[in-house]
């Protein structure tokens, strides 16, 4: 092997006779660098792309949140809520009632699901922070916070005493509907302010006190529709889980933040996936230069092969030369692509220069796992090329 490696280095450094065979290895290690380039680079930009879709559904969506297995409603009492806040890794929690309702302001009304949270509910997200307009509701005020999207369909203004925000649910019970009047329970509210994460949050949620729904659902303190947690950051979400089970005394169920945003970690890894397929695919056309330059460097090298074969070099050994030569420039085409596109992705970090927005600069991110993935597929489709490129060695003895 020594012998096969250290021939096939010189192979590889050394010019030769024919300039043509010259031009096409040139071209076969600057395809090679290209592709490993572009790979790389694609990669770490989806992950940054990743990233960025990401950082809306966190700033709104808890580290877990408990939901009842089956109806509506948990039953929490104090000391049981008092225990979840004493299981380890849970840094906050909060209680929640959610309901879909109608909402009404002058003449224009809309479905929308009423999200009503206590004071801890800003200490398990950072949903204050994608306010645009206005500010946060006051505690204990018949005040709300609502989706732009929302907002826009209303026409509702911020603090428009000009006509207040009305909530209705339907009443619970049995029976014959006779009188429409006394058929909802009514809130009235005022918006002071606005809030834009993403498109299905803007367009349905309205947000507001917890001691609203209560009285408007008829909700006792006791009953709640969720807990939402904010764990440590290397909490053991299966312990914490199990922790619930035993706590609340009824079946539940307990979803991440992958589990509640199941639908969209699945589009964002199937899009990963057919990007890394696409590219991989322009590397392995990439690869067929390294095949076409080890042939012709195979050809360029028949004497040499008589020569080599002559002083008692095997079959094998003659093989592994074009082998390893193929692999060589393989490797050191796609180790340079990487650096290359390592520079790239750093500047853009650093001095953001190419723009998304005229604020916002292009998101990437480097990842190890972008460089353990460009490696490997280099390194793996790299070999074969070379061992179909060697292969035509056997032909010529």
């Amino acid at each position: 092997m020594r012998f096969s490696l250290y021939i096939a280095k010189r192979y590889l450094f050394s010019k030769s006779d024919n300039n043509a065979i010259n031009i096409i290895s040139i071209i076969a290690a600057l395809g090679v660098i290209a592709a490993t380039f572009a790979l790389f680079v694609v990669l770490s930009v989806f992950s940054g792309l990743k990233d960025f879709s990401l950082s809306f559904t966190n700033a709104y969506d808890p580290d877990l949140k408990v939901l009842p297995a089956e109806g509506k409603k948990i039953t929490l009492n104090d000391q049981q809520f008092y225990e979840i806040l004493e299981i380890s890794d849970v840094k906050k929690a909060s209680q929640v009632i959610e309901e879909k309702v109608l909402l009404q302001f002058k003449d224009k009304s809309s479905p929308a699901i009423f999200k009503a949270v206590d004071s801890n509910f800003l200490k398990t997200n950072q949903l204050n922070k994608q306010l645009v307009y206005g500010e946060w509701y006051g505690e204990g005020l018949y005040q709300v916070v609502m989706g732009s999207r929302l907002q826009r369909d209303l026409s509702v203004g911020i603090r428009d005493y000009s006509g207040l925000l009305n909530i209705y649910v339907p009443k619970p019970g049995k029976g014959q509907i006779l009188d429409i009047s006394n058929a909802f329970e009514k809130a009235s509210t005022s918006v002071v302010g606005v809030f834009s994460v993403n498109e299905e949050l803007d367009q349905n949620y309205v947000i507001g006190d917890i001691n609203i729904a209560r009285e408007l659902l008829t909700f006792k303190d006791h009953h709640i529709s969720a807990i939402e947690l904010k764990l440590d950051e290397k909490a053991d979400i299966e312990a914490i889980t199990t922790s619930l089970n035993e706590i609340i005394k009824e079946d539940i169920i307990v979803k991440d933040r992958i589990a509640l945003n199941d639908s969209l970690y699945k589009m964002l890894n199937t899009e990963n996936l057919a990007v890394y397929l696409i590219f991989t695919l322009v590397l392995i056309i990439a690869l067929f230069n390294v095949i076409g330059s080890i042939t012709m460097a195979i050809l360029d090298k028949r004497h040499d092969l008589k020569l080599l074969k002559n002083i008692g070099a095997t079959k094998k050994q003659i093989v592994s030369i074009f082998f390893f030569q193929g692999s060589l420039m393989s490797i050191l085409g796609g180790f340079i692509g990487l650096i290359l596109g390592f520079i790239l992705v750093l500047l853009q970090l650093k001095f953001s220069f190419i723009m998304f927005t005229e604020r916002l600069p292009y998101p990437v991110k480097i990842e190890w796992q972008n460089f353990v993935l460009v490696i490997i597929t280099i390194t793996v489709l790299g070999a074969l090329a070379s061992r179909i490129a060697a292969a035509r060695v056997k032909k010529l003895l």
